[in-house]
């Protein structure tokens, strides 16, 4: 396979911006930005930078919160995982081990996540857009798409609603409040925590299916382990 390379010229051209003066004004390297700019903004730049407007124009307490629920809110999750597996343990072995499984398809969805980000290795939004936000942008290299934020939520909430549907159901909604809160602080486009989302529900459903099947198999043999204390009440 044969491939050519396209001049900036070209390229510039192609979506819609003037080559001439964008090479005279800024020089190639520059004009190479602003392109950069131009492909995030065909994507969903635009939304992006509509929600970063708002938040820049929102009350202190909103943004104060918001910012608050973005960094410390995957701690809600962990207490939600909590109580499942406590009140599972009443319920029986199985339920137990339905319960125990959560944290560990989080951490699948994580991992998925952060392999798909080494190979897309996606600028964040607030480096590719030059934009000011309410969370200092990350370094370099920390890249954006998926958005580990909005999968691990998504993975929880989807797992807990194997647990109890309404564990699972508040679940859901911190995830949706986690996913929105990601763009509002100006961390991810729309498209990182849709994409997000997607891997958390994907993996926490293929894990889960696939352990129904063999839950009351696990179960036996665990609960003549030393592990028993963890899946049953006293």
């Amino acid at each position: 396979m044969v491939t050519t390379a396209v001049p900036l010229s070209s390229q510039l051209v192609v979506h819609g911006l003037g080559a001439r003066p964008l090479l005279a004004a800024f020089g190639e390297h520059r004009a190479a930005e602003h392109l950069g700019y131009a492909k995030a903004i065909v994507v969903d730049g635009r939304a992006y930078l509509d929600v970063v407007g708002l938040a820049r124009h929102a009350p202190a307490w909103l943004n104060d919160t918001v910012s608050a629920w973005s960094t410390y809110g995957l701690a809600l999750f962990v207490v939600l995982m909590t109580i499942g597996w406590w009140l599972a343990r009443r319920a029986g072995a199985a339920a137990s081990v339905t319960a125990l499984a959560v944290p560990a398809v989080v951490a699948v969805a994580y991992g998925v996540d952060t392999a798909l980000k080494l190979v897309v290795r996606e600028d964040r939004p607030c480096q590719s857009l030059r934009v000011a936000t309410l969370e200092a942008c990350p370094a370099p290299g920390d890249w954006s798409f998926p958005s580990n934020h909005a999968a691990i939520a998504a993975a929880a909430a989807v797992a807990l609603l194997f647990v109890s549907r309404r564990l699972g159901a508040v679940a859901a909604v911190a995830a949706a409040a986690m996913a929105l809160s990601r763009v509002w602080v100006g961390a991810h486009y729309p498209h990182d925590v849709a994409a997000g989302v997607v891997v958390g529900v994907l993996t926490a459903l293929v894990v889960m299916s696939a352990l129904r099947g063999r839950l009351r198999t696990l179960a036996l043999r665990l609960t003549g382990t030393r592990v028993r204390p963890l899946l049953v009440a006293p």
